[in-house]
């Protein structure tokens, strides 16, 4: 069982960060006695990029983004019912599967898809870069919130299957269901704002939101050097 790092007095509340930069600061200052001087800040794209950038230029840190994307649930673009790993591993929210019946025809057609634009991503945001090295060293992954925490859970297991030293998952907001999913599986969880509830949207943690494109992804990470 991971540790975790909230701020109390933010449980529960919604608009606590004024966009994704400012929440990054927050996180930056409190991983700033947890982070070390080797480690790497793998920013998971396009969301947690901001957030990312600002935590590495506030603790001085290597970063760098790992592509993992969500499966997408057939005809709705904005509910997953699974992730696919950097590395093209499959991992199924079984629960989602059952519930919605879904053939083992369409879960692989989604998947294969999933797949083509997790590559072209790749293609397009690593422009060939190999990822950094994280054997023996501690990985911070960012992400500027958890819906379901798959995507997240997808970046967790690939950096253990490349003997990260330490696994931090560092991200402002969280549902309260998807942070007690999430912590067994990393070392140290950092999320500032969890909240419960039956409903949950990363979105309703910022006061400026919007849906990043890849161009700008690609403009934040030349500024930071990667």
């Amino acid at each position: 069982m991971g540790d975790l790092i909230e701020e109390a007095g933010l449980r529960g509340k919604t608009r606590v960060f004024a966009n994704r930069e400012e929440a990054g600061r927050r996180l930056a200052s409190n991983l700033g006695g947890l982070a070390e001087p080797t480690g790497v800040v793998l920013a998971i794209p396009a969301g947690g990029v901001p957030v990312a950038c600002a935590i590495a230029r506030e603790l001085h840190l290597l970063l760098d983004v790992l592509v993992v994307r969500k499966i997408q649930i057939p005809d709705n673009t904005e509910a997953g019912f699974g992730a696919v790993g950097p590395d093209g591993e499959v991992l199924l929210n079984d629960r989602i599967v059952e519930d919605l019946r879904l053939s083992p025809k369409e879960i692989s057609a989604q998947v294969a898809e999933t797949r083509r634009g997790l590559q072209s991503r790749e293609r397009r945001l690593r422009e060939g870069r190999p990822l950094p090295e994280v054997k023996d060293r501690q990985a911070i992954l960012v992400d500027d919130g958890l819906a379901s925490g798959y995507t997240m859970l997808a970046a967790v297991d690939f950096v253990r299957q490349n003997e990260a030293r330490q696994v931090v998952v560092a991200v402002p907001t969280a549902s309260q269901r998807t942070v007690h999913f999430l912590l067994p599986q990393t070392d140290v969880l950092v999320c500032l704002n969890v909240r419960g509830g039956p409903v949950f949207a990363v979105a309703d943690a910022y006061e400026e939101w919007y849906d990043l494109e890849d161009d700008e992804v690609l403009a934040l990470l030349k500024v930071s050097g990667t």
